[in-house]
């Protein structure tokens, strides 16, 4: 399945951003318009890239959004602090009639994303525009941290599965199955989480907790029965007790299965020393005949535990990561922002706008942005550049780096093409988002296409991009000029 069926509505916003709204109905401006970006200042986890996600659950909330009766009438009940309405009767007639006619530009799931680049632009009348903020931040900043994350321990594990575990430590329901469909993308192969999998079509994986062995009397007549009661699905967890123990009981069990003309599927580690318990645990399976079966790794596991565990030789086929994935851990927010690059009255020109800040790494960029990726013969793609759409990139194209100043010399003749695509026009899709299956393997792709240096999970290279010489020039005029106007 394609659609993410978010639960968001209308009122999935920040009070700030009403109250912004009413404030450009009063102002006689609401048929302005603006020009919006999400981006993002670092990547996170120390990391080298960002793997850009919850496109599909955006468009599904754009698709559907509107302001119920019962959301109008709360609004309504709303007070300022004179104890008096803080929404006119004719600003919630005008929130009542609204249905967003927005142009809006992303780039799609799977793709690599990196600082300072716009996700999305958002284009259309201002109050449509200011209303949509906060839950395009909230959508993409959690599916993109995840994503990530998943991208990074999947890169960590090679080619082992990965099976995505957190639901019961995830940031509530929602925030499991977000995680979930996000963590696939990035390059889970499935979930233990059902309704994601009922949802989105992603595998489930699971078989058996501690509770269910020590129900019963000893390992071995637990194994027995849940053999008895899956044997298409056994994958026996072994440390209760005493792990080498718990693998010689799941081999006895196998054995009797084997007879029955069924296979175990394996073993699972969750404590303890799982490298030497993984290195013996194999030897065992193997001199017993159980040649295919499968080593499963849980408990408490994210990019750097899999990489430190495989450089000390674990014998383990298939990663199961819960928490410190399915929660973004250690970091918890990707840190996107939604700023404003330009406005137009009705049938105007278009005028950027820039903020400025203490913190140069703050100060935003004017206009409607758009980012080209250039490409080695090969396809792997080697700097990106930012560029105003009413600015032609001239050739060869010159990018400038934000932070140094640094100025870099795209070669004339690399492939390139541009990273934000049409999602929709006056308020209509115009792209169908794909299918998950098509998502997850486009971040494959790019993964396999970017410079292994940025994919390091320790001291990763930063990856070639900046801001187009004239948008960079745009930029810095605007700064002298708002500055002598402050």
């Amino acid at each position: 399945m394609t659609s993410s069926r978010h639960s968001s509505s209308a009122l999935t916003t920040d009070l700030y951003e009403v109250t912004m709204a009413c404030g450009y109905w009063k102002a006689g401006v609401s048929d302005h318009e603006a020009a919006f970006h999400v981006t993002f200042r670092e990547n996170p986890f120390g990391g080298g890239f960002t793997v850009a996600c919850g496109l599909a659950t955006a468009i599904d909330f754009l698709r559907t959004f509107h302001f119920t009766e019962t959301q109008i009438d709360y609004l309504a009940s709303q007070n300022g602090n004179d104890g008096r309405r803080l929404f006119d009767s004719s600003f919630l007639d005008h929130l009542r009639s609204l249905r967003p006619t927005c142009d809006i530009d992303a780039i799609p799931e799977g793709t690599l994303v990196f600082p300072n680049e716009p996700l999305i632009r958002v284009c259309g009348p201002i109050i449509q525009c200011q209303l949509l903020e906060t839950a395009l931040l909230n959508i993409l900043n959690f599916e993109s941290l995840i994503a990530t994350k998943a991208a990074r321990v999947c890169v960590a594990a090679s080619n082992d599965p990965v099976i995505e575990f957190g639901l019961r430590r995830a940031q509530g329901v929602d925030g499991g199955l977000t995680a979930a469909r996000a963590a696939y993308i990035g390059g889970c192969a499935g979930t233990s989480n059902l309704q994601a999998g009922e949802r989105f079509g992603i595998p489930v994986s699971g078989t058996q907790a501690h509770s269910w062995i020590m129900f019963f009397e000893n390992e071995s007549e637990a194994f027995h029965e849940y053999a008895n009661a899956m044997p298409n699905n056994c994958v026996f967890l072994v440390d209760t007790y005493t792990s080498l123990e718990g693998v010689r009981r799941a081999i006895n069990v196998a054995r009797q299965l084997r007879k029955e003309g069924q296979e175990m599927i394996g073993v699972r580690l969750d404590s303890g020393d799982r490298v030497a318990l993984s290195i013996d645990a194999r030897r065992m399976l193997d001199e017993a005949g159980f040649t295919n079966a499968k080593l499963v790794c849980s408990g408490d596991l994210d990019e750097h535990i899999v990489v430190q565990m495989k450089e000390r030789g674990a014998k383990i086929d298939i990663w199961g990561v819960g928490t410190k994935l399915t929660t973004g851990q250690p970091d918890g927010a990707l840190g996107g922002i939604y700023k404003l690059g330009a406005v137009r009255r009705p049938g105007a020109r278009w005028e950027y706008r820039i903020k400025l800040s203490d913190e140069p790494e703050k100060t935003s960029c004017p206009g409607l942005l758009q980012v080209r990726r250039f490409y080695q013969p090969d396809g792997r793609f080697v700097a990106d550049a930012i560029y105003e759409i009413d600015h032609a990139i001239s050739y060869p194209c010159i990018i400038v780096d934000l932070q140094t100043e640094e100025e870099t010399e795209i070669p004339s003749k690399m492939e390139d093409s541009d990273l934000l695509v049409p999602i929709f026009r006056g308020g209509e899709p115009v792209y169908q988002p794909p299918k998950i299956e098509v998502s997850r393997e486009h971040a494959r792709k790019q993964l396999n296409c970017a410079p292994p240096e940025i994919l390091r999970l320790k001291d990763p290279k930063g990856y070639k991009i900046g801001l187009e010489k004239s948008l960079h020039h745009l930029r810095s005029i605007l700064i002298a000029r708002q500055g002598t106007m402050q």
